[in-house]
């Protein structure tokens, strides 16, 4: 009679121990339940947030004024900075300025006389080669400090003296990255919007492809510091900065967004070079007796452009309007600067001035 009390009591016993048991992992199951719900009802109110959040940002920046980025690449000094002061002067709100020099070169008091350059020189900058993948990179670098700062909408490359494929070009180990059928040609002083400059700095495709393949054509008087080459005829002639920005965007598909044309002027030296194949290599530089007031307007009456390449003339428009073709021009030294604006050339009228 005990032994079955005993085995009754033991039976009860388990029995209990496992409802207890069910009762732990049904509790511990819905306390998981509960905090997984938790858990994702803090994601997506987190995301909600943070979607809240963007937006508002993008609608702030969307508020802000507008302004056009100035990027300038040069080795030192800029010679012409007395004439982009006056340019400058007034409008401080509606523009900014990155310099990329040469590194460890200060844009100071010692160095520049135009307050709207003082400490505008970057610190990451590189050592630019003409004719070298160091060019595009140094325009990235201008753009990505640009970027930086949401009321810029507008991006407009300039040197240090402003004011379709070539045969041999396109070198045949860039493709499958970058097909022939995307190889563009164009002016490295181009003017890019926000969601371009974008695209060029978040590039790590073809840019890539540029620094391996792409290569100014070596020159005799460059052998001394550069392995002789093997069968000169035989080089690629690539200039990056010429062909680097275009091709990236017909890579992406973003060609019908562009302009297939520069605001800046420029006047290529056909005669100078004694070799055939170099001349046009490099642009005319305007000295003190070439500026007049009648260069200045025969550049400002330009209303069309002939593509002695594509065997075409383009009319120059804005706005479904007829217009002038240029905005800048290059290439200029110190005394014909001072020069123009002496002669109120380079003055710029705020009456008319158009936002």
């Amino acid at each position: 009679m005990k032994q079955r009390k005993a085995a009754a009591a033991a039976a009860t016993q388990q029995q209990l121990k496992s409802h207890y048991k069910w009762r732990r992992k049904v509790f511990a199951m819905v306390l998981l339940g509960f905090c997984l719900c938790s858990l994702v009802l803090m994601q997506t109110q987190n995301s909600q947030i943070m979607a809240l959040s963007a937006r508002f940002r993008h609608e702030q920046q969307e508020q802000l004024p507008p302004k056009i980025a100035f990027l300038f690449i040069a080795r030192n000094r800029l010679p012409l900075e007395v004439v982009w002061d006056v340019f400058f002067k007034g409008e401080e709100s509606r523009f900014s300025v990155f310099v990329h020099s040469r590194p460890g070169f200060l844009f100071n008091e010692a160095t520049t006389r135009s307050e709207y350059f003082l400490d505008r020189q970057l610190n990451d900058s590189i050592q630019v080669d003409w004719g070298g993948a160091s060019m595009i990179e140094a325009e990235r670098i201008l753009l990505r400090h640009a970027l930086e700062d949401p009321s810029n909408k507008r991006f407009v490359f300039l040197s240090d003296s402003f004011a379709d494929t070539k045969e041999g070009r396109y070198n045949p180990k860039m493709d499958p990255v970058i097909p022939v059928d995307n190889w563009r040609k164009g002016s490295q002083w181009v003017v890019l919007t926000r969601k371009h400059a974008e695209v060029v700095v978040q590039d790590s495709t073809v840019f890539p492809a540029f620094q391996k393949h792409c290569r100014r054509k070596s020159l005799p008087e460059f052998w001394r510091d550069q392995p002789f080459p093997t069968d000169p005829s035989k080089e690629h002639n690539c200039i990056p900065d010429e062909h680097y920005v275009q091709t990236l965007l017909a890579q992406k598909g973003l060609e019908k967004e562009i302009t297939r044309r520069s605001l800046t002027h420029t006047s290529w030296d056909v005669s100078s070079s004694k070799d055939p194949k170099r001349r046009g290599w490099h642009p005319v530089s305007y000295k003190f007796s070439d500026a007049t007031p009648m260069l200045i307007q025969s550049i400002k009456d330009i209303d069309n452009i002939y593509y002695e390449t594509e065997y075409r003339r383009e009319w120059c428009t804005s706005k479904g309007k007829p217009s002038t073709c240029f905005l800048f021009a290059r290439k200029f030294t110190r005394p014909a600067a001072l020069r123009l604006l002496n002669m109120s050339e380079l003055r710029v009228d705020k009456a008319t001035d158009n936002p």
